[in-house]
């Protein structure tokens, strides 16, 4: 288990989770930053979204620092996304 120590302490994750998160995020995020369809973009932010219900709480919480729309706001998304997926690389480090 990893212990987060910057954002909430009392969190913990495995590394499966990190790996699966950090993979999907940068596969999605891939697509997102070179695409020209707003159809397209739409449908990988749904896909984060629903992938963001269903992860590891703490991980979220961790990558989020509690910020409640964090990869769930359109206006903040591709940015939240270069975030997460630093942070992610950072843990896999």
């Amino acid at each position: 288990m990893r212990q987060g120590k910057d954002h909430n302490s009392n969190a913990s994750f495995d590394l499966g989770s990190i790996e699966s998160a950090y993979s999907f995020f940068h596969q999605k995020y891939r697509v997102y930053e070179y695409s020209h369809s707003d159809g397209q973009k739409d449908d990988i932010e749904y896909a984060i979204s629903s992938y963001v219900e269903q992860m590891n709480p703490s991980l979220y919480g961790y990558l989020s620092s509690g910020r409640q729309d964090y990869l769930l706001s359109h206006v903040s998304f591709a940015q939240d996304m270069k975030d997460a997926i630093g942070q992610l690389e950072d843990m896999l480090s």
